[in-house]
């Protein structure tokens, strides 16, 4: 299932990201225009459409936040406690410091830095919630002392919900894909525009934060997550269980070796074969390993 390439069969292969990022420009390009010129109502058709919004609301309603306290352990809580506490002691140490100097002819001159005033994080919630993501992107605006903090997850699982909780997020727009991207860039009468939008996604998401850049302020054009590993020797099911890794996160991810051992190449091939066989998630690894990833 995993290909082996040789090095002059590969440049086509390696360079289809690029390819497939401008294909996904090109579909996501009418999506943000339709949601610049006609808001809410543009939000509400694409999310009714690719994210099976129901109701007549974009915010998560009372009774999901109230299903979601029972939904989660004792434990979870207690997990998203640690992490919280974890992560905010990390996000604190990296703020940066006023900085003055104090020049011989009577001049002070230095630096001030000043939080953005609002932040949106994208909180992907398909196949697999991710919590965490809303902890590592939050979590470091509340401590830059952002005010305005807003939260888009296309289907906020209970996890995700708790964690806002903790966190005293309220501000969580059910809404998904390069529609959501383009609600926190321009705007609409209920999601407010942001000055910065965060947070990883599919290759839709990728492709509206690339083609917004500029007009909101991005991390990075991430997503779908990718993994390249150099190896001469090694121990095969480590390099298989990275490889899969990155592939059981989304169908259109890829994980790729690199080496100039054929008989290294031919054990990665089979030990990948043999994880996927109890991999709980391999019917997306299957997919992402058979169609974006190779041995070269």
């Amino acid at each position: 299932m995993l290909r082996i390439l040789p090095l002059h069969e590969a440049q086509s292969f390696i360079t289809r990201k690029t390819v497939r990022l401008a294909e996904a420009e090109q579909v996501v390009a009418p999506i943000l225009d339709a949601v610049r010129t006609r808001g809410d109502a543009a939000v509400f058709e694409y999310a009714r459409k690719f994210d099976s919004l129901d109701g007549r609301s974009l915010t998560v309603p009372p009774e999901d936040w109230h299903a979601a306290e029972s939904r989660v352990s004792p434990d979870f809580y207690a997990a998203i406690e640690t992490a919280v506490t974890n992560i905010r002691e990390y996000a604190a140490l990296q703020l940066p410091n006023d900085t003055w100097v104090d020049m011989p002819d009577g001049r002070s001159l230095g630096s001030i830095v000043r939080p953005i005033e609002s932040m949106g994080a994208y909180i992907p919630a398909g196949r697999y919630p991710l919590p965490s993501t809303l902890l590592m992107t939050v979590i470091p605006a509340q401590v830059a002392c952002v005010q305005t903090i807003c939260v888009t997850s296309p289907h906020p699982s209970a996890e995700i919900l708790a964690a806002a909780k903790v966190l005293g997020v309220e501000k969580i727009f059910r809404i998904g894909g390069a529609q959501a991207i383009a609600a926190l860039a321009f705007g609409t009468e209920t999601v407010p525009k942001v000055d910065r939008i965060v947070g990883p996604g599919n290759i839709y998401v990728a492709a509206a934060k690339k083609l917004l850049a500029g007009e909101v302020g991005i991390d990075f054009v991430a997503g779908p997550t990718e993994i390249v590993i150099i190896a001469e020797d090694a121990d095969p099911r480590y390099i298989a269980a990275d490889m899969l890794a990155q592939a059981e996160h989304d169908v259109e991810a890829s994980s790729i070796l690199l080496t100039t051992s054929r008989s290294l190449a031919d054990r990665v091939v089979l030990e990948v074969s043999r994880q996927l066989e109890t991999l709980p998630t391999a019917p997306v690894a299957c997919e992402a390993i058979r169609s974006n990833s190779a041995v070269i």
